[in-house]
């Protein structure tokens, strides 16, 4: 394992951060404590608790993974597609360095960053909202595991992505609505039955549900289903970057 050419490309990302730090950490900080403002202090105080939980405290798990999904995702998409835009991807990929460390440096770049936002919006919601931690290993390792697995999947968007306009085509047309969606502002209890079964089938239902379970300990799916489907994602991304890098599927032309 070359970790020399892995810190390389980690550094490197790491550096794109703080040559950007209002619109990389600042914007996502902000964005989302309009969010506590808004539905946290101003909506909240006229909700009823659910399962016994504050409304703005009910959020916060749910906000947290909206930002971080998303978060995750523009990371490691404009990492890799930038290197693509310019042509130095072809000094990455003919260097003495295997595909696996290529990805362990943009890949844990991007997570690290997420990490740390979520991280930064955890204690930025304590300023609106009080809130207890019941599992803090647990959130933590979800509040990883879903960094590393949505810096997957950005990895794939951008290779996929031929354009500065295709980086945004998947995250706010279709991770964004299902972020909304997967129970980010309600109990999926709270749904009539018929609707109660069509949420199941939103993947993000069980990232939020297995990280509220973290802090209440609460869930709208069991914390093994939750954590087996996303794990499952992420075997799915690694198999799918593996794949791209054995055809070179837009890498090489």
């Amino acid at each position: 394992m070359n970790f020399h050419a892995i810190r390389a490309i980690y550094l490197f990302e790491m550096a794109r951060t703080w040559r950007t730090l209002m619109q990389s950490i600042a914007s996502p900080v902000i964005s989302t404590s309009l969010y506590f403002v808004v539905f946290g202090s101003a909506i909240g105080s006229r909700m009823v608790e659910i399962n016994g939980i504050s409304y703005g405290a009910f959020i916060i798990p749910g906000l947290i993974m909206l930002m971080l999904l998303n978060e995750s995702i523009s990371n490691a998409s404009f990492g890799i597609y930038m290197p693509k835009f310019s042509g130095t991807i072809y000094e990455v990929l003919s260097a003495p360095i295997s595909y696996v460390e290529i990805v362990l440096g943009y890949v844990g770049a991007a997570a690290s960053k997420s990490v740390v936002l979520g991280l930064l919006i955890l204690a930025t919601s304590r300023l609106f909202v009080e809130f207890h931690i019941a599992h803090p290993l647990w959130m933590v390792g979800f509040l990883v595991l879903t960094a590393v697995t949505f810096s997957l999947f950005g990895f794939i968007i951008g290779v996929w992505a031929d354009g500065f306009e295709k980086l945004q085509i998947i995250p706010m047309m279709i991770v964004t609505p299902l972020t909304f969606l997967g129970g980010t502002f309600y109990s999926v209890d709270m749904l009539p039955p018929a609707w109660q079964t069509v949420t199941l089938f939103n993947p993000v239902v069980y990232l939020i549900s297995g990280f509220r379970w973290s802090f209440y300990g609460i869930a709208d799916v069991s914390i093994g289903i939750s954590l087996g489907m996303t794990v499952l994602f992420m075997l799915l991304c690694l198999s799918t970057v593996w794949w791209i890098f054995k055809t070179g599927y837009r890498l090489k032309s």
